[in-house]
């Protein structure tokens, strides 16, 4: 600056060439007009020093706050609540580990408790709500704040949900009254693996701890490519990190990464799942069941089955990318393409999300199969599908009504936490806002019911599978006598004469469930 100005900035002691080479230069020369800056190890990136230079940042955020009072007033719902959100979280996870245990011990009437606790618990919730609802509005001349103004439409608005939400479960289980006898014996079987294998409880917790160690390694290796390249000087005089050649492409290459291992890992969890429940089910001797059969699914899984795992989950990944790219395509083209153009996008995300919903329901079943035979992922979704198709109605009659009720239970979890809120929270209802506690607290109980019994409806369709594996080479006589569990064999005999008296007649669901049972008897 001194030499193509002329300007001295230093003491006159000191000559412009010695500016940057002479000790004194750091008393005799003005400073930079920059904070004292410390780098960041590894992400080539100076901070402040002093943490008073971060104020006006925090300034800023409070002066936005504090002008949006919509935000503000949720903000100190939240914080004001945190405590009751914090038990109300325990609640959700003690309530799911008690209702593994209900499963474990009382599965042959959990069905029946089930159906009762949610029809009472929808009515009651409902029925809370509205009463809560008419309670403020007769005391509407006492409404002085706009909190609790704010609070009365909240409670409309869940009243008018929980109603139509209670009609329409109600119509639900009248379609399947029916079939709701069906899977007691299914989830009576379901329950002795849970006794013999208490440790299948506890899978969502480590997948989702592995999960957690891969995206903090995922983020930080984001963090570095965000400062990979060569510095160069723009035009603006400062320097930045340009990518040239191949790491211009490392953003897909890391995101692909993403989504396949993210899928390694869930397929992990779900052939271990498969190893231990085949373990369980073609062990005659229950008393002969290895010590710990987790421990030796993982085993096999890290010796013999990573290669399956891999082309599985990069099946998904496969169909998942062109959705995503369909998705952020669309997201760009918002308001912007004509509606031929938005239906035909339309119709190729839903249907590429049916063959992912489809092929991962195939690839769960690939992982039994192969956990069953040891033969190699193409193999086993060969022999699976065709174990499937064989038996359509069962896997209907089965697996439809076994998620529905497990669905149930997932409901049952939210509606007693979000019923627990509401009381909890109403005597706050004068002084804070309590929307987002709720949403919060019944998104997190949701969650947490989604993760044990997600466990449990992989035990029960990897239990179908074997079963049908089971009757298709084995007739009961002797030398080939059946695995399986007599209460599942007397809950199958049961579909299947619920299904005949369906089709009378001799139609084509009598024919097809014949083909397991009985035919090799005939």
């Amino acid at each position: 600056f001194s030499f193509s100005t002329g300007s001295t900035l230093c003491s006159y002691e000191l000559q412009p060439s010695e500016y940057t080479t002479d000790p004194r230069a750091s008393k005799l020369c003005p400073k930079y007009p920059v904070p004292e800056s410390a780098p960041i190890p590894f992400f080539h990136r100076c901070a402040p020093v002093n943490i008073s230079c971060y104020a006006k940042f925090a300034e800023a955020l409070i002066t936005f706050v504090s002008d949006s009072s919509v935000l503000h007033r949720l903000i100190s719902g939240v914080m004001t609540s945190k405590e009751i959100i914090m038990g109300l979280c325990l609640l959700s996870l003690v309530l799911s580990m008690i209702l593994m245990v209900i499963i474990r011990y009382i599965s042959r009437v959990l069905v029946w408790i089930l159906t009762i606790l949610v029809i009472l618990g929808s009515l009651g919730g409902t029925g809370v709500l509205w009463w809560l609802y008419a309670k403020q509005r007769i005391s509407a001349s006492a409404l002085e704040t706009q909190i609790a103004k704010d609070n009365l439409q909240a409670l409309l608005i869940y009243a008018i949900a929980a109603t139509v939400f209670t009609v329409i479960l109600f119509l639900i289980m009248l379609i399947m009254r029916k079939r709701v006898a069906l899977t007691i014996a299914l989830f009576h079987v379901a329950g002795k693996v849970f006794i013999h294998l208490p440790l299948l409880v506890f899978q969502p917790f480590w997948t989702f701890f592995v999960l957690i160690l891969f995206w903090t390694y995922w983020i930080t290796v984001l963090l570095f490519l965000g400062t990979t390249g060569t510095p160069v000087p723009n035009e603006e005089g400062f320097v930045e990190f340009r990518m040239a050649g191949p790491l211009k492409y490392m953003w897909w290459y890391h995101l692909v990464g993403l989504i396949w291992i993210s899928e390694f890992i869930l397929a992990c969890q779900q052939m271990t799942v498969a190893g231990a429940v085949v373990t369980y089910y073609f062990t005659r001797e229950k008393r002969n069941l290895p010590f710990t059969p987790i421990l030796a699914s993982v085993n096999r899984l890290v010796c013999y089955h990573l290669g399956t795992v891999a082309k599985g989950s990069f099946i998904i990944t496969l169909v998942k990318i062109p959705r995503m790219i369909l998705m952020y395509i669309h997201t760009q083209l918002k308001g912007k393409e004509n509606a031929c153009a938005r239906c035909m996008l339309k119709a190729c995300i839903c249907c590429l999300w049916c063959l992912e919903k489809c092929l991962t329901y195939l690839n769960q079943n690939a992982y039994t199969a192969t956990a069953i035979n040891s033969t190699n992922f193409c193999t086993s979704a060969k022999d699976a599908f065709v174990i499937l198709v064989e038996n359509a109605l069962r896997v209907a009659a089965i697996n439809t009504v076994g998620d529905f009720m497990l669905f149930l239970g997932k409901v049952l979890i939210v509606c007693s936490t979000g019923l627990a809120g509401i009381m909890l929270l109403n005597y706050q209802q004068d002084y804070t806002i309590w929307v987002l506690p709720l949403i919060i607290v019944c998104l997190f109980a949701f969650l947490v019911a989604h993760c044990f019994l997600s466990i449990y409806e992989m035990v029960v369709d990897v239990l179908f599978l074997c079963f049908a594996i089971d009757t298709k080479y084995n007739d009961g006589s002797p030398g080939r006598e059946f695995y399986m569990d007599r209460v599942l064999m007397e809950f199958v005999e049961n579909s299947r004469k619920s299904v005949k008296e369906a089709g009378r007649g001799g139609g084509a669901e009598g024919r097809e469930l014949k083909t397991m049972v009985g035919a090799d008897e005939e």
